[in-house]
């Protein structure tokens, strides 16, 4: 008799909905549990050994099965899955894609803090990230002849003035941050709009064919001013707006946000460059004073560092409008200097100052470059555009 009950009272709890939660809701509860058992149960559920990854030609699609390789046409690294990476579980995997990292070379440079946040242990983010870096062939170390190779892949987006490419040795440079300094007026904004045009132009006519990512900071960018540019290039303006992605930042954390989440994006929407116009105004206004200028510098450099990786990881161009700021101990010379200090100095690839001339002329000078001699020209800001 007491077993009849035991197995009608079984029954019904196999049949009720019951069983049925806890067993749809066994991550929910492993998320939940301390840490000692979360970190068994995690492992019991990650899988102990992966398939060997075969390369097969890039078809052009998106992503995959998995064990499948799929080469990146213009990053010069593979695009593979996060889960083919050695270690890297279906549980883990999930929250790497959920943090931003959706590929084994997002995982390959990203820093060992990053991941530990996301992992809870530095040990663990590092054995992934050296995984990581060995399935994409990344190695330490390779001759000044290969980069020298691996650099002949850089594009380069025309300005669509003649003198300004010869000063920057072709255009803007992908793999780099080009930073254009200089007081209100001095035609930064308008470079930052006509480049937005020009990335989409074919590469015979000096663009890469592709869109644009726009952080305006400071409330600046005009839709009209680009469909006046679009049409003087020879693009269907409505056309233009559409292949530029558009985002308004309101503060420094949300500016660094927008950063971060272009990465799942940029390829995605075959992003080729990204305008930050101004880098440095919301850091300015709310880090105000000595006592705020270390805080403010160390997140301005990892805002930089950021920007840096993603032009380096998604071989896009990045171009950013820095503000001036007087010196009033300057007697002789120039007693204006970019904001930012030295962490803006280091970061930035190629530095261009912009100054008003006569009239409409405007003067750019290269001032800071790994390569290019010191030098200046003159352009014109008209109805058109920026022209020379």
């Amino acid at each position: 008799m007491f077993g009849l009950g035991l197995g009608l009272v079984f029954g019904e709890l196999l049949a009720s909905p019951l069983l049925s939660f806890l067993s749809n809701n066994h991550l929910f509860l492993v998320e939940n549990m301390p840490k000692g058992r979360k970190k068994v149960q995690e492992q019991e559920v990650e899988e102990e050994k992966e398939e060997p990854v075969e390369e097969i030609e890039d078809t052009g699609e998106e992503g995959g099965e998995k064990g499948t390789v799929v080469t990146a046409t213009v990053s010069g690294y593979p695009v593979i899955d996060v889960e083919e990476i050695e270690g890297v579980g279906r549980v883990t995997a999930q929250k790497l894609r959920e943090a931003g990292y959706n590929t084994a070379r997002d995982v390959a440079f990203a820093s060992v803090k990053e991941l530990a946040e996301i992992l809870g242990s530095e040990d663990r983010a590092k054995q992934i990230i050296a995984a990581a870096q060995k399935l994409i062939g990344l190695t330490p170390f390779i001759t000044a002849y290969e980069l020298y190779e691996k650099r002949r892949g850089i594009r380069r987006i025309s300005t669509g003035v003649k003198s300004l490419d010869e000063l920057l040795g072709g255009g803007i440079e992908t793999k780099a941050i080009t930073e254009l300094v200089g007081e209100f007026g001095s035609g930064k904004t308008q470079l930052c709009h006509q480049l937005s045009v020009m990335v989409q132009l074919p590469e015979d006519k000096g663009g890469l064919k592709a869109k644009a990512l726009y952080v305006d900071t400071e409330n600046t960018f005009r839709p009209e001013r680009i469909m006046q540019m679009a049409k003087y290039r020879g693009l269907d303006p409505q056309e233009a707006l559409k292949n530029i992605l558009y985002a308004r930042a309101y503060n420094s954390d949300h500016q660094m946000m927008i950063i971060e989440e272009s990465k799942k994006i940029i390829e995605k929407e075959n992003i080729g460059l990204i305008v930050i116009d101004s880098l440095v105004a919301h850091f300015r206004s709310e880090y105000p004073g000595r006592e705020n200028l270390a805080e403010r510098q160390q997140k301005l450099n990892h805002h930089i560092a950021q920007l840096l990786r993603i032009a380096d990881i998604y071989n896009v161009a990045v171009v950013v409008t820095n503000q001036v700021v007087a010196q009033p101990d300057v007697f002789f010379g120039n007693p204006l200097k970019p904001a930012g200090g030295n962490v803006i100095a280091h970061g930035a690839t190629y530095r261009v100052w912009l100054r008003k001339g006569k009239e409409n002329v405007r003067i750019a000078k290269i001032f800071d470059s790994p390569y290019h001699p010191e030098r200046e020209v003159t352009f014109r800001i008209t109805e058109e555009g920026v022209v020379d």
